[in-house]
């Protein structure tokens, strides 16, 4: 699998990563086996990143991951902290930062964590030289080995890539969400920060499994924040009104490669941006992380392609949310 660097992090990573929000909670049960089987699948096909965080399943996600990991070095395990306790600017101190961390290092089974993202804290936090120092302090206390920032707005993602210390930046970025491809990329590859590009595949939209009469469980955000009922509405659909992303997914499809699933082509699209460097889509079982790995050795999409993605986004997807986030 084709490697990039995080240039602040010092370390490369395969282009295909993996999200394991689905390993803890939120998206229905997951059994162990079945997580063990999605991890042990990723990583054979070249998968090399593995993004978690606290809060997924109250630190199952970890825990699993932690056990796996135990065979398989080379790995880079990225958690993010921060939604433990109420998101107010006053909680995010180099204390519970202490805590969350070594709860996060029991978990994974790890001395340093590989790297710790703030997990979309209120904006104001992103501005606080407080927090930055106390990343810092953290980093030379050998808690974690680099920090980044997981967001859900432009201005707080370049808030972030200013600071010196800021390795990675995590952005909602798919072809229903292009408002990052305008500033945050090109500021991200100018400072040599990663970025990791979360909800590819717009929380299963762009896998084009779906219709007006798909369900989802009750334990599925999918069922019940999309309208932001639990957390913020843009890691649902990435904001998108269900419908309206079904009427650009069937406006997209004619564009899709033979031989090739139109979340194969969703993924495509996203390394198809240099500044990118790793997209972590979900996967509930072997069979899904191996489909999505596969993405990366597919071959650049042609610039017409390009364009249609940009003009159904504009068409459908930009009165929507590209004021919001």
């Amino acid at each position: 699998m084709e490697k990039r660097g995080f240039g602040r992090l010092g370390r490369d990573v395969g282009v295909i990563g993996l999200g394991a929000w689905q390993l803890g909670a939120d998206w229905g049960e997951v059994s162990e086996e079945d997580a063990h089987a999605t991890l042990a699948a990723a990583v054979d096909a070249g998968v090399t990143f593995i993004d978690t965080a606290d809060v997924y399943g109250d630190g199952r996600s970890e825990q699993v991951i932690g056990s796996f990991i135990k065979n398989r070095p080379g790995l880079t395990v990225a958690t993010k902290m921060g939604r433990r306790m109420a998101q107010e600017p006053a909680n995010y101190t180099l204390d519970n930062f202490r805590a969350w961390n070594d709860r996060s290092r029991t978990n994974l089974g790890v001395d340093t964590l590989d790297l710790v993202q703030l997990h979309c804290p209120p904006t104001p936090v992103f501005s606080s030289d407080a927090v930055y120092d106390a990343l810092d302090t953290l980093v030379e206390e050998k808690r974690i080995a680099a920090y980044g920032v997981s967001v859900e707005k432009v201005d707080e993602a370049l808030a972030a890539i200013a600071r010196p210390g800021t390795a990675s930046v995590q952005i909602i970025l798919n072809a229903l969400r292009l408002k990052p491809l305008e500033q945050v990329l090109p500021a991200a590859a100018a400072a040599g920060v990663g970025i990791i590009a979360r909800v590819p595949l717009a929380s299963g939209l762009l896998s084009g499994r779906y219709d007006e009469h798909t369900t989802f469980g009750a334990d599925d955000h999918r069922n019940y924040n999309r309208k932001g009922e639990a957390f913020d509405v843009g890691e649902t659909f990435s904001g998108v009104d269900f419908a309206t992303g079904l009427e650009a997914v069937r406006r997209l499809r004619p564009e899709v490669p033979a031989e090739t699933t139109m979340a194969q082509f969703a993924l495509r699209w996203i390394l198809d941006h240099p500044a990118v460097t790793v997209v972590i889509p979900g996967a509930r079982n072997a069979g899904q992380a191996r489909l999505n790995a596969a993405a990366a050795g597919l071959p650049t999409l042609p610039g017409s392609t390009h364009d249609v993605v940009r003009s159904v986004y504009d068409e459908l997807i930009r009165p929507q949310v590209h004021d919001r986030w």
